[in-house]
């Protein structure tokens, strides 16, 4: 019965933490991820976990990320990213670039100080390509350790925190010290979509209506038979690679999925894969162990700490080099290492609507190509040894 009760939890909570969320502006600033967390941690070091509990939470992080990936990628527009062209192309590729250096920089310096380090690798050239989702996608595709999950999501949190604060503040301005202003002929002249950007990737407004509720259970279903072919095919490849197999075929046939326009008009399936990432954060928080977070795991740190901070100062200086503006440079990096919700923040900061909705775009490919990125290269430097 206890069991039970603390799955319910683990479904319950976020959906009180997505309420509060639109609510309350300290909830907001401090956001759903962060907090689904702070109490995954509690509940997991308090002792009130049953014994063999470990079967069901390993259950829950399967299902909860294998239906959240075709989710996320329904509503994906692989059309608009064939028209986006110009700088803001170049700027994802300068970024891309950036990241595979730094990470692949940091793996030689810090890689004997972390277990499993190249799993690590991937989950942080997935996370600075997409975010969040990639990171909990590449957990379960190369079966990474809880605990290392958790470490390096964590210490993710706080880098990107202080960077944040370092793009909302004064980056513009370090930037022009050596990279050209935007100019209105940089704009990226993508249609618009029907809908803004918040109603289609955040609000959460009418999803229990019956003109929203259905169609969503049916997305849902589709999300199952999707699970259920990727498992299917898996059985047919050796143990140690079923995973792998399951998660870039979810990925694959998602993103397939996405032409199909009666499913890609389906609304609020964005935010159902969301809402289910939040339940895998609550989940595997409560799988870790405090007692890890001690001075040994420094290499980890200073390893995240080179692939944001080192990624961002790198793609400036390529973006110099090929002449790239530093809004659209600065907008960029904000997408692939933060996730799109940050794309509207930045984008004020830097007193620039123009950019909001190319970097949207921007952010969006990444869920969709994080995962293939993050497991190539995880398995890149597995055969390297």
């Amino acid at each position: 019965m206890g069991s039970v009760l603390l799955v319910l939890f683990y479904f319950l909570f976020p959906v009180l933490v997505l309420c509060l969320d639109k609510k309350f502006h300290i909830v907001n600033k401090i956001g759903p991820v962060v907090i689904c967390y702070g109490f995954g941690l509690l509940i997991g070091n308090i002792g009130i976990l049953p014994e063999g509990f470990e079967k069901s939470q390993d259950t829950v992080n399967t299902v909860v990320i294998a239906l959240a990936i075709p989710l996320l990628l329904f509503s994906l527009n692989v059309r608009a990213w064939i028209r986006m062209a110009g700088k803001t192309f170049l700027s994802l590729i300068l970024g891309l670039v950036s990241v595979l250096i730094t990470v692949f920089a940091g793996y030689y310096l810090f890689a004997r100080g972390i277990p499993e380090s190249w799993k690590v690798a991937g989950m942080l050239i997935g996370v600075y390509s997409g975010g969040t989702p990639n990171l909990a996608s590449i957990k379960m595709a190369l079966d990474v350790d809880p605990d290392i999950f958790l470490l390096t999501h964590i210490y993710d949190l706080v880098v990107g925190a202080v960077t944040l604060l370092f793009l909302i503040t004064i980056a513009q301005r370090t930037f022009l010290l050596f990279m050209r202003p935007f100019k209105a002929s940089d704009m990226e002249r993508t249609e618009r979509e029907r809908k803004s950007y918040f109603e289609q990737y955040e609000s959460y407004t009418g999803i229990f209506t019956r003109r929203i509720l259905f169609p969503l259970l049916a997305a849902v279903g589709i999300s199952v038979i999707i699970f259920a072919i990727a498992g299917g095919l898996s059985l047919l490849l050796p143990e140690k690679a079923q995973m792998t197999v399951v998660i870039l075929t979810i990925t694959s046939i998602g993103i397939g999925a996405s032409f199909i326009r009666r499913i890609n008009l389906i609304e609020k399936t964005f935010q159902a894969g969301i809402y289910l990432i939040l339940v895998f954060c609550l989940v595997v928080a409560s799988m870790a162990d405090f007692s890890l977070f001690t001075l040994e795991s420094w290499p980890l740190l200073m390893w995240i700490i080179l692939a944001v901070i080192g990624s961002l100062f790198l793609h400036g200086i390529l973006s110099w080099i090929f002449n790239v503006d530093v809004d659209n440079f600065l907008i960029i990096s904000t997408a692939l290492s933060m996730s799109p919700p940050f794309v509207p923040v930045v984008a004020s900061a830097l007193r620039n609507r123009d950019v909001v909705l190319p970097g949207l775009i921007i952010g969006i490919i990444g869920y969709a190509m994080g995962n293939y990125l993050g497991v190539l290269v995880a398995y890149l430097f597995h055969s390297i040894g």
